[in-house]
């Protein structure tokens, strides 16, 4: 045994104290040569009558004493004895009753017995007392000697927080590769500066050149910002550490900071290695944006930061990788040369890049050979990486409910739909319901097919989804990037389409265009606030109808224009909204009979898709363009 040790130190004082009690308790006891008997207070009285009794010693509510000379007593005069074999005593013992005894002074003072009281000595509880307290001494100066090898009362709590609880990634448990990101052909060509730096830093040292020590990487969500650091870890076959910005944050002030010094500490001493912060935003938004008062941890971190990504210590060998979807947010000191010098963008990917990142989600899956995934890619404008993967799954759970061994086309089209649409929904509508949404569709379908610069219909359905009761989609040939006026208008005339067949066909609307109208009004709000292109206002900006998701530099937009230019907006958005309605009217006027065959058609087969849309335009008059009308 160690006595170094607190517990055995404790373990043996207990042992020590229990053998003290115990030998106590012997020193007390009365000899074990006496022969003793405990008896009951009447017979003790008879006794005393009798005149055996010679000495009386009063302890308390215990009477004891001497016989003259030792006595017989019959089994059944005894309460205890200290031996079963023992036939006479020589002392006795009894217990005075409750109740006072009056006569028992003047009958020993009667029969000459001498008689004395003793005080009370209560047996060693302190001992026993004191057990409890010298555990609990014990068990804290254990606790305190711990904590002394550990800098402090809290040291090994706040040692274990400290911790920046990274996840390190080698090449073995980080297999993904450049061919494992389709498209973002540019962002791996900047990317690859990084990883041939780390495999062969003089190729770069010798001409005075120095790689980037920060890369942020920006774009929607979804794009693939994670999947192509993860990427990079695999390429450069260096130690690649992953975190959350939203794991620096903590309750207590001071270890965001002390994280952000352990994760770099660490990387360094494992050099060349990279770091990856995600979600950046979550520790990087500008400083001085908080609402309250006092010690902001954030800013703390977001200084330490700062300090180990460029300050007076060096880490040459140790790039930093970061991803984000909100650049407008970060601190500027985070974007300047020597911190994050490069920014590379992981935009969404256009179809071409779609059709790849299909390929890539389906190499592992059974397709039929009806499966084309350039017309997948084509009709999914706008989707990025996660989006097509859950199309993807979404086909083959639909393939799986269908006791199907190959994901076939339809299944795709389906699953299609159902991220750009919605879920189908199983809702009871009446006939004149049914025949209003009828109406509402087709008349979307026909203001989009007359207006020039319009994009394709690519799908009409009155069966509900998601919150619509019906759908009208369009999907562009290719992607676009600029949006002409001419285009922006005949847009919102097709959103206006559905409302005015409804006040054409029934002379009145429903709360059908709700979601038109939001629609109208905030791209309306944009083409005279944003875009400049009111006849009035110029090319003009104005901070109307942008959005502050970001409780940022200000909490609410200052107003920089006049009543009157306030007034002049209102005039110009209503001016565009209204000229979209009367060419929505008069398109539906000219081509009334149009609209209610291909209600009616509707109603008949619920959706109509592109080729159905085409023949039944091919079966019917052309349709008319309100110039052409009689």
């Amino acid at each position: 045994m160690h006595m170094n040790s607190p517990w055995n130190r404790l373990l043996l004082l207990i042992v020590l104290l229990l053998f003290l009690n115990g030998l106590y308790s012997m020193m007390v006891a009365p000899p074990a040569t006496e022969r003793s008997a405990e008896i009951g207070y009447s017979l003790f009285k008879q006794l005393l009558k009798d005149d055996q009794i010679a000495e009386v010693t009063l302890e308390g509510d215990t009477l004891s004493g001497h016989f003259f000379a030792p006595i017989a007593l019959a089994p059944e005069q005894r309460i205890a004895t200290t031996s079963e074999s023992i036939e006479s005593f020589e002392r006795f013992e009894t217990v005075l009753p409750p109740v006072a005894d009056t006569e028992l002074l003047p009958l020993l003072e009667e029969h000459d017995v001498s008689f004395k009281a003793q005080k009370t000595e209560d047996p060693p509880y302190w001992l026993i007392n004191l057990l409890p307290w010298l555990i609990i001494i014990g068990i804290w100066l254990l606790i305190l000697n711990r904590a002394r090898k550990q800098g402090g009362l809290t040291g090994g709590l706040l040692n274990k927080m400290g911790e920046s609880g990274a996840k390190l990634y080698t090449r073995e448990k980080s297999p993904i590769t450049f061919a494992e990101v389709a498209g973002q052909a540019e962002a791996k060509q900047e990317l690859q500066e990084i990883i041939i730096y780390l495999r062969n830093p003089e190729k770069f040292s010798r001409l005075g050149g120095q790689v980037p020590r920060g890369v942020l990487l920006t774009g929607p969500p979804g794009t693939g910002k994670t999947l192509m650091a993860k990427a990079v870890a695999g390429e450069a076959g260096v130690p690649f550490y992953s975190i959350s910005a939203s794991q620096f944050i903590e309750m207590f002030v001071g270890v965001g900071a002390s994280r952000v010094r352990d994760l770099f500490n660490t990387a360094k001493k494992n050099a060349p290695s990279i770091i990856f912060v995600d979600e950046l935003d979550a520790v990087g938004r500008a400083r001085g944006t908080g609402l309250g008062g006092g010690h902001d941890e954030r800013e703390q971190t977001l200084n330490q930061l700062l300090s180990e990504l460029d300050g007076f210590d060096p880490h040459d060998e140790v790039i930093v990788l970061a991803a984000t979807n909100r650049p407008d947010v970060l601190d500027t000191a985070l974007l300047r040369p020597g911190r994050f010098d490069r920014l590379v963008v992981i935009g969404r990917p256009d179809w071409r890049d779609r059709v790849e990142i299909l390929k890539v989600h389906t190499r592992n899956m059974p397709l039929a050979d009806d499966v084309n995934l350039e017309v997948i890619a084509k009709g999914t404008p706008g989707m990025v990486g996660a989006d097509l993967r859950g199309l993807v799954n979404e086909a083959a759970l639909i393939a799986a409910r269908e006791d199907d061994d190959m994901v076939r086309m339809n299944h795709m089209e389906q699953a299609k739909d159902r991220q750009l649409m919605g879920m189908e929904r199983k809702l009871f509508m009446s006939d004149l319901e049914r025949h209003i949404t009828a109406v509402h569709e087709a008349g979307h379908a026909l203001v989009a097919k007359a207006l020039p610069h319009t994009d394709p219909i690519h799908k009409i359905t009155i069966i509900p989804r998601g919150q619509a009761l019906g759908i009208t989609q369009q999907l562009p040939t290719d992607d676009r990037y600029h949006y002409n006026r001419s285009y922006l208008l005949n847009r919102m005339s097709v959103m206006l389409g559905g409302r005015v067949a409804e006040a054409v066909v029934f002379k009145e609307t429903s709360t059908g265009a709700q979601n038109d109208l939001k629609q109208v009004m905030d791209l309306a709000e944009k083409m005279v606030c944003q875009w400049g292109m009111s006849e009035r206002l110029g090319p003009l900006s104005y901070p109307r109808g942008e959005e502050h998701p970001f409780l940022g530099r200000k909490l609410t937009t200052e107003k920089t224009f006049s009543e009157r230019t306030a007034w002049i907006i209102d005039q110009e958005i209503r001016q565009l909204v209204n000229s979209a309605e009367t060419a929505a009217k008069e398109v539906l006027n000219a081509n009334r009979k149009l609209l209610d065959l291909l209600a009616q058609r509707l109603l008949a087969e619920e959706s109509i898709d592109q080729e159905g849309f085409e023949r039944f335009l091919e079966g019917n008059e052309k349709i008319r363009l309100p110039a052409e009308a009689d």
